[in-house]
């Protein structure tokens, strides 16, 4: 069963699409949200939940205080789930009335039209999405992050880590069990080096 683990829609319960999903369990998302809590990267923040699922990580977010959400998923079906699982959170945190959204397309379709000023980026693709492909999302990521943003991707403690492009900073890793967490930040552009004179 997954849920939401605390803030105005805790505890709620949250469908799961029936296959083609991998929802991040409890244990991971508690410690994400903990480590999001103590940065206060939640408060106020314009999230995307890429490969959202049930859009477990992004709703989660939501309930703590986002003020916006996109859940971005291909699948129809789950899709479906993230949308209803949204109208589920959005009744729950009546008051304060976050914006989510579903973006029913590909990440990098997505990625590519994106508008700027993300504050905190959730990546959590299928275990079997080859590093190229991640590599080139967070490519198109990078430059939409605000300058402050905050970057998680959680892979299989077997992956590789991932290939970081110019603008997005690796911070640490955090292994739990099969899991992975690759926390990253924006960095700030290189100022380019004046050629020399002749």
């Amino acid at each position: 069963m997954t849920r939401i683990i605390a803030g105005d829609a805790g505890s709620l319960t949250l469908a799961v699409p029936r296959s083609g999903t991998r929802p991040t369990s409890d244990r991971v998302r508690e410690a994400i949200f903990s480590a999001l809590e103590a940065r206060d990267a939640i408060d106020g923040a314009v999230v995307v939940d890429l490969y959202a699922g049930s859009g477990a990580l992004g709703l989660e977010a939501a309930s703590r205080g986002a003020s916006e959400v996109v859940l971005v998923e291909k699948a129809k079906a789950a899709a479906d789930v993230c949308r209803r699982n949204a109208a589920a959170v959005v009744r729950a945190v009546r008051a304060r009335a976050p914006r989510i959204r579903v973006e029913v397309r590909s990440v990098p379709t997505y990625l590519e039209s994106a508008p700027g000023g993300i504050d905190l980026a959730f990546i959590d693709p299928p275990y079997d999405l080859g590093e190229r492909e991640l590599a080139r999302d967070l490519e198109l990521l990078a430059p939409r992050l605000a300058e402050h943003a905050t970057v998680v991707v959680e892979r299989s403690s077997r992956s590789a880590e991932p290939t970081w492009p110019s603008g997005i900073a690796p911070e640490r890793r955090r292994d739990y069990g099969e899991t992975t967490l690759w926390w990253a930040s924006a960095a700030p552009a290189q100022p380019e080096t004046p050629s020399q004179p002749a």
